[in-house]
């Protein structure tokens, strides 16, 4: 934990220099019964894992937001407009930002500023276990704590979902942003894709392990 932190603090500071900063953590998940199901209302079990994706952010004085992946830095610095938000070829990953601000803004809830963010996943994206998801809540949960928006964890699940399927253009369930969004330590969740309803079973795997 300690060396992850490390390097987004050096990664922040080499791309945006020295700000005050908070820290933030979202975990990722992994489905163990019922694949292919969520995107039908049907059930579905996830659990939340460990891993997840981790950011710095500092709020800036004008509109613009700009984002960093240390995960992919050669793709270097995305940069865009807080306003008149639209799917923008151009800044590629950055996209499941701007599409959770987009549906934020047209809830009523807009952003005052831009901010700096710098990304670091503790697995590479592509792995299967919902990256674009984690970076969805991650950002949804930065919006309430920057600009104080009254949300759920459950709220900002379904902002995740709506704005991959609307702004993204990637027509998937409600599976990845709920289990990231409402994941417990020791538990996985029984969810009804249809009807939101849930319940969390305990699930303890001591002297085993989940291989992805």
């Amino acid at each position: 934990m300690i060396e992850i932190m490390n390097t987004l603090k050096a990664g922040f500071v080499k791309y945006f220099g020295e700000q005050k900063t908070t820290a933030f953590f979202f975990l990722w998940w992994v489905n163990l019964i019922g694949e292919h199901t969520d995107y039908n209302g049907g059930h579905v079990f996830p659990c939340a894992i460990s891993l997840g994706t981790y950011a710095l952010v500092a709020p800036r004085q004008d509109m613009q937001t700009r984002a960093i992946s240390l995960n992919y830095e050669k793709d270097g610095i995305k940069e865009f407009s807080m306003e008149n938000l639209s799917y923008d070829e151009s800044i590629g990953w950055a996209n499941y930002i701007a599409g959770v601000v987009k549906v934020f803004e047209d809830a009523g809830m807009k952003a005052t500023c831009g901010f700096d963010i710098a990304i670091y996943g503790t697995l590479p994206g592509g792995a299967g276990l919902s990256s674009s998801a984690s970076v969805e809540v991650l950002t949804g949960y930065i919006l309430k704590d920057l600009y104080g928006f009254d949300v759920t964890n459950q709220d900002l699940a379904l902002i995740g979902q709506y704005s991959e399927n609307h702004f993204n253009g990637v027509n998937c369930g409600i599976m990845d942003q709920f289990a990231i969004a409402m994941g417990k330590e020791d538990h996985a969740i029984f969810l009804d894709t249809n009807t939101l309803d849930y319940t969390y079973v305990p699930l303890k795997l001591e002297g085993a392990k989940i291989v992805i």
